[in-house]
């Protein structure tokens, strides 16, 4: 005998950047009637609205969106606080719907659902202020040949060109007089409902010219404004993002805006390769076509109904 039983269900829209997520978003959350949640670490900053390819305001006006322009550049957030969040945000939204969407390309963020992320320490105001000065003073270098001393094992791993890992790993040391490895048990947590996946994807010829057209959309947006008004905070690590850091090379004097605007273009194909790498790995991801939008519609409904056998 087969009984079908809805099931209380996530479903994770994915993709790499400029693969064309949002207005499918839009469309698989109004089908469902339900919220959107949003896994972008960028656009949950306010200031942050042309350079992240935040949703707009008409958009925002139709299907509610969680995590997104809510926090200051000036706020501390992390993974971590993000999985406790968003866990919670999603258990609420449950209550009044069978299904969910969380959609964004914030690789870290999507696992930090969808699996858990270790239990790792929240680092104090003290210890992340002393770190960020030996940071500013002393540079990657020294810090990395530290982290080598305290940490070998993670040291041999962590990507020692990325100053917030290789800060973090060491005020996880400083703070806890442990390795920061100790605490990385990659146990992956049970979530008490269900988590269905649709990865998105183009061809890579395709996918570099949405994204070099984006950006191009967003210089005539008005980009190189918004990124003049964060330029006192450039020294954040919410800031250290393709599309702001360039132009702050451009407003240094370093580059012509011409070369910044290509350099962007650039790392954001990069970047969309490199969360290409990560997704690929994950073999719950069933993979679309974004124009495939009928096939994915039928995918969402099948889903939403499973056959469970006695």
């Amino acid at each position: 005998m087969t009984r079908f039983t809805t099931l209380k269900t996530l479903f994770v829209l994915i993709g790499p950047t400029g693969v064309g997520k949002t207005e499918l978003s839009l469309n698989i959350a109004e089908m469902l009637g339900c919220d959107i949640v949003s896994a972008d670490s960028r656009q949950m900053y306010a200031e942050l609205k042309i350079g992240t390819a935040s949703p707009t305001q008409e958009q925002l006006s139709r299907v509610k969106h969680h995590f997104v322009g809510n926090l200051s550049l000036t706020d501390y957030y992390s993974a971590a606080r993000y999985e406790e969040e968003a866990i919670e945000c999603i258990s609420r939204l449950f209550e009044s719907n069978e299904s969910i969407l969380l959609t964004g390309g914030s690789m870290m963020y999507i696992d930090a659902v969808c699996k858990g992320i270790d239990d790792i320490p929240t680092v104090d105001e003290e210890t992340r202020s002393f770190m960020m000065e030996r940071y500013e003073s002393e540079g990657l270098e020294a810090l990395c040949a530290e982290l080598r001393l305290l940490d070998p094992e993670y040291y041999r791993i962590v990507d020692l060109k990325n100053p917030k890992r290789v800060i973090h790993a060491l005020e996880i040391c400083h703070m806890t007089g442990q390795t920061y490895t100790s605490f990385r048990t990659q146990t992956e947590k049970e979530r008490p409902f269900r988590v269905i996946k649709i990865g998105l994807k183009r061809d890579r010829e395709e996918l570099y010219e949405r994204i070099n057209r984006r950006v191009d959309i967003m210089i005539e947006e008005g980009l190189l404004d918004e990124v003049k008004n964060v330029l006192p905070y450039r020294h954040l690590n919410s800031l250290n993002t393709v599309g702001y850091k360039e132009l702050f090379m451009f407003l240094d004097g370093t580059w012509t805006l011409d070369f910044a605007v290509e350099k962007i273009k650039q790392n954001s194909r990069i970047y969309s390769r490199k969360q290409m790498t990560w997704f690929k790995r994950d073999t719950d991801i069933t993979w679309f076509h974004p124009d495939n939008q009928d096939g994915i519609i039928q995918f969402v409904k099948k889903s939403i109904t499973s056959p469970d056998t006695d």
